[in-house]
């Protein structure tokens, strides 16, 4: 066999890995490259490989930085199965009709800001190229191998969001294992990733290889940002992340409220594609631990606001609220729109409650920007901006290490993907330092022969 490196490589966005063997050619995963333009500019790029010549595709999950290029990759010629667990095809059912939307619309807010000289603006694809994608996908059971020609293909559930898996790839003498993002083993409704006792070769994610996360409670962080807020008589806003982040972040609430720790104060969930998630969510008993009366109770603690009408009155709000609404980077969706008329009051908070990658809005807000510019228009910053770090569905350095000492023999390389350079350097270090193991940080394009 032979990987090469197509994305995700000293950066966390842009997942596509490109196997061959006698032939036969597997892209797995197809993710969009996010955060600062240097990167995202990257989504406009001729593939690099034909994608006629791709015989399947492989998903780990549904986020868009692992799927959200397969619309345009169907666009230009791939006409192969889509292959994944039956949770992300339904997921990505909802995410990349939604991608489509985003497309279409940052389009039309870029004709419509923008240089009327410059030519007009097109979207990367639209709604109609997604759903076009769709046809291709075919839901697979975990544990089960399944063939791609001379490949033997099995999913494994890996514990990061609703149906995301380990893909492992077999040519019948070496087994190469690709961990997507790898799930905590304590999280407050996922079950754990599962333990892997061996695999040749391991494409490993870095995303928190130099961090640990917090070691706080996140119902209680959360309690106190909201109760925080609401003495201020502010509105509290979300920015959250489709999958799991917001299911979680409606457990945490749901929580807080039985306890009697935070008012029962109005929530609103303001993203169709969130709502549209959290009503699958049930669906999927086994991915999660919620009984399924309790996971209807926590799907009922907000308000769901699907329509533009809806949404728009959120931002006339005179009373203490929570709106929780995407993009969970603040750089897309809804949310952006309640950002303009909350973030220059001081008596609103903004509450991140995941990664936020290098450009995003997110990211600069995080980082302590005094302005935001938003739709060609600056807006100071007085709002209170919060982390709360211990909501990360990413398994920290911590935790990657604990789920490699499953493994009875050593791979002969692991390969580190999904992270910052010095998040990667610094897990190298650790792995090599703990185990003794061959690591390397692949390059952009750079392919290795596994034999």
């Amino acid at each position: 066999m032979k990987i090469t490196f197509l994305g995700a490589v000293q950066e966390v966005t842009g997942s596509r890995f490109l196997v061959e063997d006698n032939g036969v050619r597997i892209l797995v995963d197809c993710g969009m490259f996010q955060g600062l333009r240097d990167l995202t500019k990257h989504n406009w790029d001729p593939f690099p490989v034909d994608p006629q010549s791709i015989d399947a595709l492989v998903l780990t999950h549904a986020h868009i930085d692992h799927t959200g290029y397969i619309p345009l990759l169907v666009k230009n010629g791939f006409k192969g199965p889509i292959y994944c667990s039956k949770p992300t095809a339904a997921m990505c059912a909802i995410l990349l009709v939604d991608s489509g939307s985003l497309q279409e619309q940052e389009a039309k807010n870029a004709n419509k800001h923008g240089d009327p000289q410059h030519p007009q603006v097109q979207p990367l694809y639209t709604k109609d190229d997604a759903k076009n994608s769709l046809k291709f996908f075919q839901g697979v059971d975990y544990d089960t191998v399944f063939k791609i020609k001379s490949l033997a293909i099995t999913l494994i559930r890996s514990g990061h969001i609703l149906g995301s898996s380990f893909v492992v790839v077999s040519d019948g003498k070496e087994k190469l294992t690709f961990s997507g993002d790898l799930g905590r083993p304590h999280q407050l409704i996922m079950r754990p990733p599962e333990h892997l006792k061996e695999t040749d070769y391991l494409v490993l994610e870095s995303t928190y290889g130099d961090r640990l996360h917090a070691d706080t409670d996140p119902i209680q962080a959360l309690g106190e940002v909201v109760n925080a807020t609401m003495k201020k008589g502010g509105v509290l806003i979300i920015p959250s992340f489709t999958v799991m982040r917001t299911q979680t972040i409606l457990y945490c609430l749901y929580q807080l409220k039985q306890k009697g720790i935070i008012p029962d104060l109005p929530v609103y969930l303001d993203s169709p594609e969130g709502i549209a998630v959290t009503e699958l969510f049930c669906t999927f008993e086994g991915e999660h631990t919620l009984s399924p009366s309790l996971c209807k109770a926590v799907c009922s603690t907000a308000k769901y606001t699907p329509t533009v009408e809806e949404s728009k009155a959120l931002d006339l709000i005179n009373h203490p609220a929570i709106i929780i609404a995407g993009s969970g980077m603040a750089d897309g969706g809804r949310v952006i729109y309640h950002l303009q008329h909350y973030i220059s009051d001081a008596k609103n908070t903004v509450a991140f409650v995941g990664y936020q990658a290098m450009g995003t809005k997110g990211r600069r807000l995080v980082d302590g920007e005094k302005e935001i510019k938003i739709f060609g228009q600056w807006f100071e910053v007085k709002a209170e901006i919060k982390t709360i770090h211990a909501l990360s569905a990413h398994a920290d350095y911590s935790e990657v290490l604990e789920w490699l000492g499953y493994f009875e023999h050593a791979p002969k390389k692991v390969f580190l993907t999904h992270g910052e350079l010095e998040s990667s350097e610094s897990l190298k270090k650790k792995i090599e330092e703990r185990f003794g193991w061959s690591v390397i940080i692949p390059k952009f394009s750079e392919s290795f022969e596994l034999d």
